[in-house]
């Protein structure tokens, strides 16, 4: 088994985006997949089917959510957390959800040393279920982000690769090196290795492509010294209308996201969205493989 973390420093650069459509383009190759969701903002949740409630007290999710796997070593494992996404990919996949009381919570975990290797040992305990773990991490520098990297094999770090991103890859290189990998050590687990950035929410534009695109992509590898993924998954309209799926329940609207692998099997128009997943999905396994 294998866990790799989705994470940035800096927001709005398409990580939730990779972290549901990569387990869904995995799981298409006969991957078992396990995604966990520990953004306080819950974007990963919704994206797969957990989140079809209008009303606050139809709300399942918060009494039985990642906060629950992390505030108790003892108990709330991940075979009493995990839920089946819905209408998100076939087959469907597993899933740690998360919730917005993360936020208000984290200072009740901050006071017990131990929460920083919970989600690691708890993963570790279900490594003969699953081939693939991937974690879609909050764009912070706090203990949900830290938890998650820790737990991690690896990182993929989603950029659009513009001047504030770039900048924020100091945070993350000085994080992962300060404080996660001498956690890491300390469990006695390999240093997190960076599959690399990945080049997120990109302009398909043909002038950016050919001039601006390059151009960012050096100052990673020369400024940074990071690597960057071939693969490239580029800003379509397909991967917001997958998500704004809805159905027609009575008088409610109820939410009804799917994955773009989904998408595509409906609308030919997101094949290209698909298949730079599918193209993602391959490079990966060949990294971790």
């Amino acid at each position: 088994m294998k866990t790799i973390a989705i994470y940035h420093h800096k927001g709005g650069v398409g990580k939730t985006t990779v972290a549901i459509n990569l387990a869904a383009a995995l799981s298409k190759k006969g991957k078992r997949i396990l995604l966990i969701d520990i953004d306080a903002q819950a974007n990963t949740t919704f994206a797969v089917g957990l989140i079809k409630f209008q009303l606050e007290e139809h709300d399942d999710l918060k009494d039985k959510n990642v906060y629950h796997l992390l505030e108790s070593g003892t108990s709330n494992f991940i075979g009493d957390i995990v839920r089946k996404s819905q209408g998100f990919i076939y087959p469907e996949i597993d899933v740690i959800p998360a919730h917005i009381s993360l936020i208000e919570r984290q200072q009740e975990l901050t006071r017990f040393s131990a929460v920083f290797f919970r989600l690691a040992q708890k993963i570790d305990k279900v490594k003969d279920e699953y081939d693939i773990v991937i974690i879609d991490t909050p764009p912070a520098l706090d203990l949900y982000a830290q938890v998650s990297l820790i737990a991690a094999d690896y990182l993929i770090i989603p950029s659009d690769l513009k001047p504030f991103s770039n900048q924020g890859l100091i945070s993350v290189q000085n994080f992962i090196k300060q404080t996660i990998n001498e956690s890491k050590e300390g469990l006695g687990k390999l240093p997190l290795k960076i599959l690399g950035v990945l080049p997120s929410k990109i302009s398909t534009n043909a002038q950016y492509l050919k001039n601006t695109f390059l151009k960012q992509k050096n100052v990673i590898t020369e400024k940074y010294k990071l690597p960057v993924m071939e693969s490239v998954i580029c800003e379509r309209s397909a991967l917001s209308h997958c998500i704004n799926q809805s159905i027609d329940l009575g008088e409610l609207e109820i939410p009804d996201p799917m994955s773009i692998i989904s998408y595509a099997e409906k609308k030919s128009d997101a094949g290209i969205a698909a298949a730079e997943f599918e193209l993602l999905a391959d490079e990966v396994l060949a990294k971790i493989e």
